[in-house]
């Protein structure tokens, strides 16, 4: 096995390289003056309240059942993982100490923390793993997928947890991180039949720096300093409030005026960007958006009448010009990306050219054949358009995608509605014609990628999943076997065929990438320390008095 101990910690964390002359060592000892320094002028301290601003309400507060956006940026203050992940997705302890892998692949071993306590005052054990590894294999939309080839977790003492796989899982290791795998009270859970309809699900129980006080539906979230959490003394914050901001011009307010301390995914208007940035007392970060990167989707229900039709998807494919959208809709900050793989994911993403390239007359064509002429009015067909109300670049780009597609022919009545009646409508009811959507790659694509196009991730009721019921069984086995390749020069080929296969059969219309962006008054400190951000538990975080 490849032990793995990284513990920050650690006292070997310290140990450094002596220097041998004498201008080094004068060198040497000014750069510790310096790093002093600037440490003592940055020193956490404890107290003080921060103020996080969310673009819309999460559905749930925790991220074991959905991977809402705004469910894991509350989940992760107060569930964790195994590991977290640094800037350049290293992977480090959490409630794991250390970890070895299997030469074959086939099994994880950690050496879990001792000590941590959930927040009802229960130990956290080997057993919590287990039930939680299980749990989010069957329920939890990437889950199925992650966690496909576990056929054991073994639990030889309360602080050893072996996870046994059928075949290599060569992404697992990075796939641990709280809110992506958060670990469960199995005393809570269990008992209670459903997880899915669990209390807790809406009033945590977690192991993170933070505990569960108060949902004030429509406002916000209150969470309070876990006193007896494992790293003392973090957390140094006493609480974070999670307000709901729909507004995009009133998150400008809020930030311009001091009322909010944070938010990430580029949390005001996008035309506000450069205006804010220009204010002194803000700050713009790139930071802490590396765990996840996303692409913006059209996403065809593939049971309609109209788009089960492969001519009428490409002959939409063929009105979509994404240069344009990437500059009007997000005001520059996306990157144009006809492939459900984004840029980001630099290993993995086929740049190659859309087959349908904008091209209006093309699609015309297409629609004709299809069997869809011009009526009266000159209108071919009518559907409805649902677009996920987590953003205002959603609802900007739906609007824009019925200009478009009323130059073709197609009518479009853009329909709005919260989150919970859209993730309904379309993942439990399956009462739409198409939406548009955001979906999270992650730092892999078996993990972010194929839960998306994986015929056997078509569950109704799990969110954010197989929504369009595409079923291909070429797809089908690409997907499985590069979730267990170990060789990455295959795996990359595998994943470069499924890109032009879906490319040409257009299930969904991946449009662009998005450039997320943190923002932060200058008085709020250490939330960019991990890839995933604001995401993360913010032990570290603190606030300048």
């Amino acid at each position: 096995m490849r032990p793995r101990q990284l513990d920050r910690n650690h006292p070997a964390c310290n140990v450094g390289r002596s220097t041998i002359t004498r201008r080094a060592t004068l060198a040497s000892l000014g750069a510790v003056i310096a790093g002093v320094q600037t440490t003592r002028a940055a020193e956490p301290h404890r107290g003080g309240t921060l103020v996080i601003a969310l673009q819309s309400e999460p559905t749930a507060l925790v991220s074991a059942f959905t991977v809402l956006t705004w469910t894991l940026t509350v989940s992760g203050k107060m569930t964790e993982g195994l590991l977290e992940y640094d800037n350049d997705l290293n992977p480090l302890p959490l409630l794991a100490m250390s970890w070895q892998i299997a030469p074959d692949g086939l099994s994880y071993a950690f050496t879990l923390r001792q000590g941590v306590k959930w927040h009802d005052g229960q130990d956290f054990t080997s057993a919590d793993v287990a039930y939680s590894i299980f749990t989010l294999k069957k329920l939890h939309p990437r889950g199925r997928s992650s966690f496909a080839g576990v056929v054991a977790v073994d639990t030889p003492d309360p602080h050893t947890a072996i996870i046994r796989l059928a075949k290599p899982a060569p992404y697992l290791i990075h796939a641990l991180v709280g809110t992506e795998t958060p670990m469960l009270p199995r005393h809570i859970y269990e008992p209670g039949g459903d997880p899915v309809a669990n209390p807790a699900n809406n009033a945590p129980v977690g192991t993170g720096p933070f505990r569960f006080k108060q949902w004030s539906r429509g406002n916000y979230v209150l969470l309070e300093r876990n006193p007896t959490y494992w790293a003392a003394p973090k957390p140094y914050l006493d609480q974070i409030v999670i307000k709901f901001i729909p507004d995009p011009a009133a998150r400008s307010a809020a930030f311009e005026t001091g009322q909010v301390d944070l938010g990430y995914r580029t949390p005001v208007a996008l035309n506000d960007v450069a205006r804010l940035k220009t204010n002194p007392k803000l700050r713009f970060e790139a930071k802490g958006n590396t765990y996840s990167f996303n692409v913006t989707r059209l996403e065809f229900n593939l049971d309609n009448e109209y788009f089960r039709n492969p001519q009428v998807r490409q002959a939409i494919a063929h009105a979509i010009d994404r240069n344009a959208i990437a500059n009007v809709v997000y005001y520059g900050l996306a990157t144009p990306c006809a492939s459900p793989i984004a840029p980001g994911l630099k290993a993995f993403h086929d740049p190659t050219p859309t087959p349908y390239p904008f091209d209006l007359k093309a699609a015309e064509t297409l629609l004709d054949a299809a069997g869809y002429p011009r009526k009266e009015g000159r209108i071919r067909f009518r559907v409805p358009l649902d677009y996920n109300p987590s953003g205002e670049d959603m609802s900007r780009l739906a609007d824009v995608l019925r200009a478009t597609l009323g130059r073709i022919g197609i009518a479009v009545d853009v329909r709005s509605q919260d989150m919970g009646s859209f993730v309904k409508r379309v993942y439990t009811d399956r009462d739409f014609a198409f939406t548009t959507n955001g979906a999270s790659n992650l730092f892999d694509p078996t993990v972010g990628v194929q839960r998306l196009y994986w015929s056997k991730n078509f569950v109704k009721g799990v969110p954010f999943s197989n929504c369009t019921h595409y079923a291909n069984p070429v797809v089908d086995k690409l997907l499985e076997d590069a979730a267990v390749e170990n060789d990455p020069t295959k795996r990359v080929a595998m994943f470069h065929e499924f890109q032009h296969i879906v490319g040409v059969e257009v299930p969904d219309l991946n449009i662009c990438s998005p450039l997320f962006l943190t923002l932060a008054n200058t008085r709020a400190h250490g939330h960019d320390l991990t890839a995933d951000g604001v995401e993360a538990g913010l032990a570290d975080e603190y606030v300048d008095d």
